[in-house]
């Protein structure tokens, strides 16, 4: 990361990794295994990080690799900047379009048990799915910590807000967050401590944002007889803006200043985000936050060994339970199965794949906690996707993928009857609903038989005018919800692949109801087309009250090793150290009870913070 040309990379090989005994040693290097090695690695302690996927190579040359990848990738879905990985496969969109329960040989990653197939996916190389996420960074909210208290659904978490607040504004800086806190305090409480601001200055909202807010604001909805009034809000978001000059009252007195991309020239100016519309799946000028940028801050101490295309195979544990060592499965190549294997050994182990593979790899080592709880409760945001025409052109294909959103329904007394949800503009089109703009040109060329300028001319018409509305709904924890796996499901190298088991109660259908009725009544108020419909044979087709929904999954995947203050009932600690292991931790979205209405991102990496001064204390 020394200039363009160059950059870090890792210095050891797998053998001599082998035969060093570490302090820590990480299983993942996305923004939960990132923050882990940073912290303890600035405090002297020796760690070795452990990534199944490729991307050693952190020059800004490396990065345009993956940018080349998707310019040139015909399917441009999350993961189409990375290569296919036989040795360390990874679940995409478009291996699920035909796919049905009952299916599990099917080109994607996860075995689907049905009864609804999930298009989820995430990244296994190095960065891990910060390198494709969206980039939306709200804070749960206080309610979302007790809501079994509050109304009588899903479960407490073994904290509060207040207690998770310090870090979350600790997150805020290390992702680099810009937004605005008057947006987000939408409870009638204030969530942010008085006077606090983000590291910088709110993304500035599309014009598709401006033209929905200009139409919609002021509209009220029932809420089971309750009255909100909505309005269209910018989302904070972990991407690179104005830094806010007041944000040095809670940075030491000092100016904060944005990471970069990865080169030192743009490291040194901090790149703005530049409005690019294929900030998802990757951001062409790095201006949105990865967790590479957190991992190199590990690197640099010369205390973290960093070991891609490196796979963790088995946690192995002695007569008393605790962690003696990690097994895994090095290859040197993509193209080929070969693999060598051995174990690394350390004080303490950290799985910080994600809530799937935490739960797989442990599963497969055959620790299915004394709670039997390993691999239950899985979570994930169910999609609904709605869309229509607006009356005029309102520059869809401007900004980033989505600036703003409708935040209100995301509290309140009906959350006792069903789930709660929050709506995304999305400024790229119909593109997640229908394809778009492919299938608008197919439309155009095939059926309108029209090319040259005539084309371009009525491209711009059918697109220009498009609005996404896409509606994330909070889905409780349950137990029949659950990664498992089996020895008949394996991937090149023998490991064997989670099996999806995943159903909607009626708590959410109730909400999936809700939400179309509420999109209806938005696209009536903005004298907007429906042109919302659902195929029956759609992967991810339910039917409630006698109307059909197509769900989609939100890659928010969580709850699959859930925390608790009692062992009986949950796998982990508040602190996300296994209670049956006293030297493991599993940190990430798989330690957290609830997931609420927002993106999972900024919470994990709060948890995260968290949990490294315990790790801290276990080591000192």
């Amino acid at each position: 990361m020394s200039n363009d040309h160059g950059g870090l990379t890792t210095t050891i090989d797998h053998k001599t990794a082998a035969s060093t005994n570490y302090d820590a040693v990480i299983v993942g290097s996305g923004i939960s295994g990132a923050i882990a090695a940073k912290e303890l690695c600035e405090k002297g302690f020796k760690v070795l990080i452990l990534e199944a996927g490729p991307g050693k190579d952190l020059s800004l040359n490396g990065y345009e690799k993956y940018l080349d990848n998707f310019y040139t990738a015909t399917s441009k879905d999350n993961n189409a900047p990375f290569p296919r990985n036989p040795n360390a496969p990874m679940p995409r969109g478009t291996d699920v379009d035909s796919l049905r329960p009952g299916e599990p040989n099917s080109a994607n990653f996860l075995v689907q048990n049905g009864p609804l197939v999930t298009d989820t996916t995430y990244c296994k190389v190095v960065g891990g799915t910060t390198m494709h996420f969206e980039s939306k960074t709200p804070r749960m909210l206080p309610e979302d910590f007790h809501m079994k208290d509050k109304y009588d659904v899903g479960v407490n978490w073994p904290m509060d807000y207040k207690e998770l607040q310090p870090y979350y504004r600790t997150a805020e800086k290390e992702m680099g967050v810009s937004g605005e806190v008057d947006s987000q305090n939408i409870t009638g409480t204030d969530n942010y401590a008085e006077g606090y601001v983000f590291p910088m200055h709110g993304m500035p909202p599309s014009y598709l944002d401006q033209t929905v807010g200009k139409g919609l604001n002021g509209m009220t909805v029932d809420m089971k007889g309750e009255e909100h009034t909505l309005q269209v809000r910018p989302f904070p978001q972990g991407r690179n803006g104005i830094p806010n000059l007041e944000y040095k009252a809670f940075n030491d007195g000092e100016n904060f200043v944005p990471e970069g991309a990865v080169s030192l020239h743009q490291a040194e100016i901090g790149e703005r985000c530049q409005g690019n519309n294929n900030c998802t799946p990757i951001c062409p000028v790095q201006a949105k936050y990865d967790a590479r940028k957190t991992l190199v801050k590990a690197l640099r101490t010369g205390y973290a060994d960093l070991l891609p295309q490196t796979v963790a195979s088995k946690v192995v544990v002695d007569d008393s339970g605790k962690v003696t060592e990690i097994e895994y499965k090095h290859y040197d190549s993509m193209e080929s199965s070969e693999y060598e294997s051995g174990s690394f050994k350390g004080k303490i182990f950290v799985l910080a794949a994600n809530a799937i593979e935490n739960a797989r790899l442990m599963l497969a080592s055959g620790l299915q906690s004394s709670s039997k709880l390993m691999g239950k409760n899985f979570m994930d945001h169910p999609y609904l996707l709605t869309w229509g025409l607006l009356p005029e052109v309102a520059g869809t294909m401007r900004g980033t993928v989505c600036t703003s959103g409708i935040s209100d329904l995301r509290s309140g007394e009906f959350r006792k009857d069903h789930a709660a949800f929050a709506i995304d503009i999305h400024n790229d089109g119909w593109g997640w609903a229908t394809g778009s703009p492919y299938t608008n040109l197919h439309d155009i060329v095939d059926n309108m038989n029209k090319y040259g300028k005539e084309l371009r001319h009525e491209l711009v018409n059918q697109i220009s005018t498009q609005l996404l509305m896409a509606v994330m709904i909070e889905l409780m924890p349950d137990p029949s919800n659950s990664i498992t796996v089996s020895p008949d499901y394996t991937d090149r190298l023998g490991n064997m692949r989670p099996i999806v088991s995943l159903s909607i109660p009626d708590y959410t259908l109730k909400a999936v109801e809700k939400a179309r009725q509420v999109t209806r009544q938005i696209f009536q108020r903005l004298g907007a087309e429906d042109h919302t419909s659902y195929d029956p044979l759609d992967f991810g087709y339910v039917s409630y009250n006698g109307e059909g929904y197509a769900l989609r999954g939100g890659n928010h995947i969580a709850g699959t090793h859930i925390m608790g203050d009692d062992k009986a009932t949950s796998v982990v600690d508040k602190n996300q150290k296994s209670w049956d292991h006293e030297n493991l931790y599993l940190i990430g979205a798989g330690s957290m009870p609830s997931i609420g209405t927002s993106n999972t991102t900024l919470t994990l990496a709060a948890l995260c913070f968290k949990s490294t001064k315990k790790m801290l204390e276990d080591l000192i």
